[in-house]
C-alpha cells in the first residue's frame, strides 16, 4: 500500500511518527499552514513558521524517506487578530515556492467578516498563482459554513475544481459534491470522521475527486489513519486498485495541478548519520 497523506501537521509530530508513516506506507504529505495552539502576535512569527514548512521540515520528512510538501496561508481563526493581517503581504513571497502546491489553510472559524475578507482575498492569491486552495470547514454551524464557503469560492471565480473542502462529514458531502469541488475527509479518533463512516460513504458516492487524510497536528489523533482506511476499504470489498487511487492517485491529481509536486525529492534514508550522538542532521559536515 502506497499512501500520500494529503493534510498532515508534522511540525507537531516526532520522528518516532516519520518512522511509523514510513512503514506503513506513507511515501508523500502536504502540511498545511494552520494554527499552533498558542496566538501569534507579529508577522515574523508566521515567516518563521512559513520558513520551517518549506525548509526544515522538507529535510526533516526526506530523513525518514518521505516526500514532504507544504500549503501557506493564513488560517481562518487568525485572520480575526489585526497584528496578523500584514501576513497576506508576504505570502507571495512563499507561494511562488518550490514543493508549495496549495494556498492554505484558509476557510472560516467562527464566520466573522473578518475571516470572510480574508478568506476572499486568499482565494483571489490562489488564483493568480495558478495554485489549488485547501478550505477548513468550521466545527461549529458546519453545513451553514460550508455553504458559505461554496458560495464565496462561486462569487471569487476559482475553478471549483481547484478547491478541496476539508473535514467533510455526512452533513456535507452532498453540498460540496455537487458544486464541482474535491472532498476532503480528516480521520480522526474520536471527532470529525472515522474509517468505516467513510467507507459507507465511498461505498454511496464512489473514489473520484475524494481526498483521505490524517489532519495529525498536536491534539488527539493518529499518523496512521490514511492506513487504517485503507484496511478498512480492503475489508469491506474495495479492491487494492481502489486503495490506491484514494490513498495516492487522487493526492497526485489534485496537488499536481500545481506543477510542484516533488514526488522525486531525494528521500535517501539518512537516519543511520549522525554527529557526536545527534540522530537529526543538522546540515553538511566538511572537513576533519
Amino acid at each position: 500500500m502506497r499512501i500520500f497523506d494529503p493534510h498532515i501537521h508534522m511540525t507537531s509530530r516526532t520522528t518516532d511518527d516519520y518512522e511509523a508513516m514510513h512503514a506503513a506506507g506513507v511515501r508523500a504529505l502536504v502540511e498545511p499552514a494552520f494554527w499552533l495552539g498558542q496566538p501569534r502576535t507579529t508577522v515574523g512569527s508566521f515567516v518563521d513558521y512559513f520558513d520551517a514548512l518549506v525548509g526544515w521540515e522538507r529535510f526533516r520528512a526526506s530523513q525518514f524517506g518521505i516526500a514532504h510538501h507544504a500549503t501557506i496561508a493564513l488560517n481562518p481563526k487568525e485572520a480575526n487578530d489585526p497584528r496578523c493581517l500584514g501576513v497576506l503581504d508576504v505570502l507571495p513571497r512563499y507561494l511562488a515556492k518550490d514543493g508549495v502546491v496549495a494556498v492554505g489553510e484558509v476557510g472560516f472559524d467562527s464566520m466573522t467578516e473578518a475571516e470572510e475578507r480574508v478568506f476572499a482575498r486568499q482565494l483571489e492569491l490562489a488564483g493568480e498563482f495558478g495554485l489549488p486552495a485547501m478550505v477548513h470547514t468550521p466545527h461549529r454551524d458546519k453545513a451553514v459554513g460550508t455553504r458559505r464557503t461554496l458560495d464565496l469560492v462561486a462569487e471569487v471565480g476559482i475553478e471549483p475544481g481547484m478547491v478541496v473542502v476539508d473535514h467533510l462529514n455526512e452533513t456535507t458531502v452532498e453540498m460540496v459534491d455537487d458544486a464541482g469541488a474535491w472532498l476532503a475527509f480528516s480521520i480522526y479518533p474520536d471527532t470529525k470522521m472515522d474509517e468505516h463512516r467513510l467507507v459507507r460513504i465511498l461505498q454511496e458516492r464512489g473514489l473520484d475527486r475524494v481526498l483521505v487524510n490524517s489532519a495529525a497536528d498536536w491534539g488527539r489523533s493518529d499518523p496512521l489513519k490514511t492506513y487504517k482506511t485503507g484496511q478498512a476499504m480492503l475489508a469491506a470489498g474495495f479492491t487494492d486498485d481502489d486503495v490506491d487511487r484514494v490513498l495516492w492517485r487522487n493526492p497526485v491529481e489534485f496537488f499536481g495541478q500545481s506543477g510542484r509536486l516533488m514526488l522525486d525529492y531525494d528521500t535517501t534514508d539518512r537516519t543511520a548519520a549522525t554527529f557526536e550522538g545527534n540522530s537529526i542532521l543538522r546540515g553538511e559536515r566538511t572537513g576533519a
